[in-house]
């Protein structure tokens, strides 16, 4: 599949300016630039006002302690009635994932939205609907990968997850990861990128490479979470280059 191709399967409208067509390349470069030196990062030891209103509660689900002997379905129930963080005081649903139990890839966002937190599923929102355009792109149906996200409910006002709302989830994430076994992780975002990688390098930078995720031989792509390119729709040819990574591990 063409770049240009790749771009109209995501909805992008691919033309250039006569003045563009000289100074792309050194455009991308300065973009690239801006954007790390804009992009915030995540500082995991810093304590704020809201790490502390944060209660470290103590599991009270004992199955917790044994989720490795347990099936995909068995984890999302125990999931379900979690109180791990006080995320779960203000969720309407636990949004633990949807998609192919033996998918090849899967897309890890840092939480759900408002209409996910409604519906109990991940990426179902306008964002969501980026995404199956970019999976689409990649000639996969939505029901072939599997999809979820860092933290399983909603963050007040979607702001980022806090370290230890992230932490409580660990276990359930490295639990789906562990069964789904797929290829390719492809981390959606600042956030999802940071965690999974426990870097604190922007985004800019980290979607330059491919990743080992932790010990393991399955391969981790860096790349835009979609509401970030519903904001910014020019980015949308820099997903086309991760995607591209992705596409072409999958085929070997």
């Amino acid at each position: 599949m063409s770049k240009d191709a790749f771009l109209s399967a995501m909805g992008i409208e691919v033309y250039r300016l006569r003045s563009q067509r000289g100074e792309s390349q050194q455009s991308d470069a300065d973009s690239e630039l801006k954007e790390s030196a804009e992009q915030p990062s995540i500082t995991f030891d810093h304590a704020n006002a809201e790490d502390s209103q944060v209660v470290a509660a103590t599991p009270s689900i004992p199955a917790l302690n044994s989720l490795a002997e347990l099936s995909l379905g068995e984890v999302a129930n125990i999931a379900s009635t979690c109180r791990l963080c006080t995320l779960s005081k203000e969720r309407t649903n636990v949004v633990f994932g949807s998609g192919s139990e033996s998918a090849d890839l899967m897309f890890i966002g840092e939480g759900p939205g408002a209409e996910e937190d409604k519906q109990g599923l991940p990426f179902v929102g306008k964002a969501g609907q980026l995404l199956t355009s970019m999976i689409a792109a990649l000639g996969l149906n939505r029901d072939a990968v599997y999809i979820c996200n860092i933290v399983k409910c909603r963050p007040p006002q979607n702001r980022d997850p806090l370290p230890i709302e992230a932490k409580a989830c660990t276990p359930y994430l490295s639990r789906q990861i562990e069964l789904i076994q797929p290829k390719v992780i492809v981390a959606l975002g600042r956030v999802s990128a940071q965690l999974l990688l426990d870097s604190e390098m922007p985004l800019g930078g980290l979607r330059r490479q491919t990743y080992k995720f932790k010990d393991t031989d399955i391969d981790l792509v860096v790349t835009y979470h979609p509401a970030y390119l519903l904001r910014k729709p020019t980015e949308k040819a820099k997903s086309w280059e991760d995607l591209w990574k992705v596409r072409q591990i999958l085929q070997r």
